[in-house]
């Protein structure tokens, strides 16, 4: 099955496009497509345990029931390394799915391809 690779770089300044960057990634990871959301900018702050709690709008699931049910089907984090140190991250304060990396540990993972989006 293809990959798919969800680019994020808005954080909670924007809850309903973070939602919905998580509603596409969930919905692949739990299709069975190896998935990975590559966070930049202001949404690197997701990746830090107990930030990414927002809940969009009326209607909307909790950012936190995304986030675990993307964990469970297996979804991958990759945090911008740049925007990490910038924004003086910790690393080890990171959710389980999350690692630190950047563009080149991107490409190695989408190898022959993979589905994107961009949010």
């Amino acid at each position: 099955m293809n990959k798919a690779a969800v680019s994020l770089t808005t954080g909670l300044e924007d809850p309903e496009r973070v939602t919905v960057a998580f509603l596409v990634a969930v919905a692949a990871a739990e299709a069975g497509r190896p998935t990975m959301m590559f966070l930049t900018k202001e949404a690197a702050r997701l990746a830090v345990e107990g930030v990414a709690v927002a809940v969009a709008c009326d209607g909307c699931p909790p950012l936190t029931t995304l986030m675990g049910r993307y964990a469970a089907a297996g979804g991958q984090m990759i945090v911008c390394g740049v925007c990490v140190d910038a924004k003086k991250l910790d690393p080890e304060t990171f959710i389980p799915n999350a690692t630190k990396g950047g563009t080149v540990q991107l490409w190695e993972w989408i190898g022959d391809g993979a589905t994107t989006f961009s949010y």
